[in-house]
């Protein structure tokens, strides 16, 4: 494994060049204003070079503004963005939610998770953009940031360009009903991942190099069954690389819910720490050590509980590099649809014990009797 300190020493041929909101009168004022409905440019720059470091850090009075401020990136004069995401979910913070967590690539530090730092390198030949756009209907009243960039005389043609999309969906069980952990009779086969929650489609050359996983659980039932699923270059059933759940492909093991932990690669940027699973959980995964290349297409997958049997509601931002151009990106979700459903608490529960009283005929009342058992 290469490790960040290897080669530090080799002197560099690169110049740096750094995009900042600094107050250009010399003044103390090192931010910008962006008004509802406007679009602020962070960096424009021709030529060649590589984004190696961003930071940001927002003030604003709407509570889902990291929801409602999206972040683009164009390479090379591309008309349509490379990167495209709510910025909180893109830098690893779900829900619209402030908290710390630490990534190799990504990380929210201090103070309560803040401020926003990207280490992902994006690689351009013939200039970049880098923009942000306020969906929300106040204004950020102050918007910091760095945009750090080494500055090349060209670029090699083996370089891909960054990319990063979100995908949001409330799941629907294929079922008609929720069956996980046989609750309500056998489960059910897979033999497709077509109805999968989806991280990605590309096409084009490229390689998938990670994700950042949010999941809101409305059921205390772990939600994690689902397998994950890589479709490389429209290969036939099975794919090359099937995997056996939620968990797995995270790296951990039988049903994660209240340890964090944070390796440099994957691990739970936040937790529900509810009853069962319920509730909200971040889960990443970063296959810098082991990407996952494609010559001709990608379609990254992952089933909503075995046999997708569960309701979820299920947001992502997938991170790849391939060459442009690449396949557009489906029009972003409206705010409206990109706001959270309703947190499930003791009132919903205390609700589904009465449901359960009266569906057992008004007799019951510790909630767990079956229909068998005396009363």
């Amino acid at each position: 494994m290469m490790t960040p300190l290897q080669g530090l020493s080799t002197l560099k041929e690169f110049t740096v060049e750094r995009f900042s909101s600094w107050e250009r009168s010399g003044g103390n004022v090192d931010s910008r204003r962006v008004e509802a409905g406007a679009t602020h440019t962070l960096a424009e720059l021709g030529g060649a070079g590589i984004v190696k470091h961003i930071w940001i850090t927002i003030a604003c009075d709407d509570p889902m503004i990291r929801r409602r401020l999206v972040l683009r990136m164009f390479w090379d004069g591309e008309e349509h963005p490379s990167v495209e995401a709510p910025i909180g979910d893109f830098f690893g913070q779900g829900w619209g939610e402030k908290y710390l967590w630490a990534s190799l690539p990504l990380a929210a530090g201090p103070v309560g998770g803040n401020a926003l730092v990207c280490y992902w390198p994006m690689p351009f030949g013939r200039g970049a953009r880098i923009e942000v756009e306020n969906q929300s209907e106040l204004p950020v009243g102050a918007l910091y940031y760095y945009v750090d960039v080494e500055r090349h005389g060209s670029m090699p043609d083996t370089e891909g360009r960054f990319h990063a999309w979100w995908n949001r969906e409330l799941t629907v069980p294929e079922t008609g009903h929720e069956n996980e952990w046989q609750i309500f009779g056998p489960e059910p086969k897979t033999l497709t991942d077509r109805h999968n929650y989806l991280y990605l489609e590309a096409e084009g050359r490229g390689h998938f190099v990670g994700v950042n996983h949010f999941v809101d659980c409305p059921t205390p039932v772990w939600y994690g069954e689902g397998d994950d699923m890589f479709v490389i270059d429209g290969e036939p059933w099975p794919p090359r690389l099937h995997g056996t759940g939620t968990e797995d492909y995270f790296n951990t093991a039988w049903c994660p819910r209240t340890e964090r932990f944070q390796h440099p690669l994957y691990g739970f940027g936040r937790l529900n720490d509810n009853i069962g699973w319920l509730g909200r959980t971040h889960c990443y995964r970063f296959h810098i050590e082991d990407p996952i290349p494609f010559k001709k297409s990608l379609r990254a997958s992952i089933e909503h509980g075995h046999g997708n049997v569960l309701t979820l509601d299920l947001c992502s931002v997938a991170y790849w590099y391939q060459t442009e151009p690449h396949r557009p990106f489906p029009p972003l979700r409206p705010v409206a649809q990109r706001l959270n459903m309703p947190e499930i608490g003791v009132r919903e529960i205390h609700q589904w014990r009465d449901a359960w009283r009266k569906a057992m005929g008004g007799g019951a009342l510790w909630g767990h009797e079956r229909p068998d058992m005396p009363r």
